[in-house]
């Protein structure tokens, strides 16, 4: 069984089949999936399908692109959202150089205002990093101690700042663009970081695998990653299954 670590099953894109597809995730063999917020109001209904479905779960947290919306008053709802039993992490938070919608200094300051509200609640962080490797890392590297843990969601950098994340106890999470033949960065990162620091994602509805074709990315193909991983380490799928699956109960306690 795998879990797609990484969705966005409150898009609007999921309206019309959202209910058909999670309920018929088990029997394809995906035991859960991380339905993940990004602004206030996906991470409430992010939370109100795990409250829904028993296998699926929530984080909630505030997209740097979303984060110029941000006060006081949303770290206090976070903090609210997060005493929720089917609420497992803080995410998707980071930086965000690619839009630039949002100033670099506001990215920022609420990047580590929602770190420290992970510390607070005991959660884990999922991180967004887009064009902003090294900054992404410093902010995490100055906030860090034993109470600091996560995961680089849809991991965008190489091998060698990889391995620093690792050092760190961080995971790394491979999405479907493993699967391009122009991906040669993250395919070296995939067969290169060991097993037991990786997890698997969609980040569906986007980011759909090559062997899917042009259609909407969804949970199930999660499988085109896991399957990619094999490949580039040349070990059984079943063996990434276990371990990608295992690693993110550990991470999550789920």
């Amino acid at each position: 069984m795998l879990i797609d670590s990484h969705a966005h099953l409150d898009s609007e894109r999921f309206n019309k089949d959202r209910d058909r597809l999670i309920k018929d995730l088990r029997r394809e063999g995906i035991e859960y999936v991380i339905t993940s917020g990004s602004s206030m109001n996906s991470s409430m209904e992010a939370l109100k399908i795990a409250r829904k479905y028993d296998n699926i779960y929530a984080t909630v947290g505030i997209h740097p692109c979303c984060t110029d919306e941000m006060d006081e008053n949303s770290i206090d709802e976070l903090r609210k959202l997060s005493k929720d039993k089917n609420v497992i992490a803080i995410g998707e938070i980071g930086l965000d150089y690619h839009h630039m919608n949002v100033p670099i200094e506001v990215q920022k300051k609420w990047f580590k205002k929602q770190i420290e509200l992970a510390k607070e609640v005991g959660l884990p962080i999922v991180v967004h990093d887009r064009k902003a490797n090294q900054d992404t890392f410093d902010i995490i590297k100055e906030h860090m101690d034993e109470r600091l843990r996560g995961v680089l969601h849809c991991y965008s950098g190489d091998v060698e700042l990889a391995r620093k994340y690792v050092e760190m106890g961080f995971y790394i999470s491979i999405s479907g663009p493993v699967t391009y033949k122009s991906a040669t960065k993250l395919k070296q990162v995939a067969k290169e970081i060991p097993l037991k620091y990786l997890f698997v994602e969609t980040d569906s509805p986007s980011l759909t695998p090559g062997p899917a074709g042009r259609r909407r990315n969804e949970p199930l193909f999660v499988r085109y990653v896991a399957v990619e991983i094999a490949y580039l380490k040349g070990v059984d799928v079943d063996m990434v299954e276990k371990i990608t699956t295992n690693n993110v109960k550990k991470l999550y306690g789920i």
